[in-house]
């Protein structure tokens, strides 16, 4: 196995010249720069990530916090921040934290003494102290966590959008499931559906919904007992979403003619029901791809441009919802 000392033979340097050179950690001339970089491709040696993250105190890995793997939001995210992450030679570490504050604590401590290079985080823990001290780069995704630490998220407002497509399609008596009151995104779209509904002749309910299909489900499948009159149904999540035609299916509920649903998110998943999911559609790889980018200048002392990106929304009509009507 080719060694360092057999580099800096070949280059006819020091070995500690090969080491600051290899380790980006000092000064090494243009002219002992080429002859490393000549030797190393020519001895084929390849440095070990151990020994460098020891030397350096750091290494290639990204921490990517997210809190339900089992949310196909989530995974679609975890893709675009791994395939960005491998193009610029970083490992992803993906760390499922189950919503849960001593979890994501854990996950912090655990890979700071790995030398990790920074993380990417999906929390509703605002203000958390791990995070705000973490001392390494963190990105937060989706979710706002302080206004120090960049966030990349989508136009939350577009709850607007999805509500006026059912209102467009003649629906007067809608159910929104409303996501977790501690999340900042379930919020800002509770905010759009209001703006949107209160300009409107239509009648309303909101019901606190967890983003999870079975809970979802549930929570539709009584609806019709206490308010048969719901003709439209819009979620906060395409799971929420995909819960509630299910739902629609066992309580004899025709999807689209009697019902109609709108989602939000959308993920590959929507596609994939029967009738398709309508829904207000982030664009989820590249929510994921900016993250990735952001930390990685950050990671690299690179300026970035700004502390919040915002991603557009579309509408993406599917057979949940009617033809438009004039």
């Amino acid at each position: 196995m080719t060694t360092i000392k057999d580099v800096a033979k070949k280059a006819g340097v020091s070995v500690a010249t090969v080491s600051r050179f290899l380790n980006d950690s000092g000064y090494v001339s243009l002219e002992a720069a080429k002859a490393v970089t000549s030797a190393v491709e020519e001895l084929k040696y390849e440095l070990n990530p151990v020994a460098r993250s020891l030397n350096t105190k750091k290494s290639n890995l990204i921490g990517l916090i997210l809190p339900d793997i089992t949310n196909p939001f989530f995974p679609e995210l975890a893709r675009a921040v791994e395939d960005v992450g491998l193009t610029y030679g970083y490992t992803v570490v993906l760390c499922n934290s189950d919503e849960d504050p001593e979890k994501e604590k854990n996950y912090i401590e655990t890979l700071k003494k790995k030398y990790i290079a920074g993380f990417i985080v999906t929390s509703n823990q605002l203000d958390a102290p791990h995070y705000a001290n973490a001392k390494v780069p963190i990105v937060a995704l989706d979710r706002t966590i302080n206004e120090k630490i960049p966030i990349v998220s989508s136009n939350n407002a577009g709850a607007i959008m999805g509500t006026n497509a059912l209102l467009e399609r003649g629906c007067r008596n809608i159910l929104f499931l409303r996501g977790p009151e501690k999340l900042n995104p379930a919020n800002d779209r509770y905010e759009g559906f209001l703006e949107a509904i209160r300009n409107s002749d239509a009648h309303y309910q909101v019901v606190i919904c967890p983003f999870h299909f079975a809970d979802s489900q549930k929570i539709v499948e009584n609806v019709p007992k206490d308010h048969p009159q719901i003709d439209g149904i819009f979620a906060s999540s395409d799971v929420s979403a995909a819960g509630a035609l299910k739902a629609a299916g066992i309580v004899g509920k025709h999807v689209p003619d009697e019902l109609q649903i709108v989602g939000f998110d959308g993920v590959a998943m929507g596609e994939m029901l029967s009738p398709g999911l309508t829904t207000v559609a982030q664009d989820v790889y590249k929510m994921g791809a900016i993250a990735a980018r952001v930390l990685i200048k950050r990671i690299e002392n690179k300026e970035i441009e700004q502390n919040f990106y915002e991603v557009p929304v579309k509408l993406v009509i599917r057979g949940t919802t009617r033809e438009g009507m004039e």
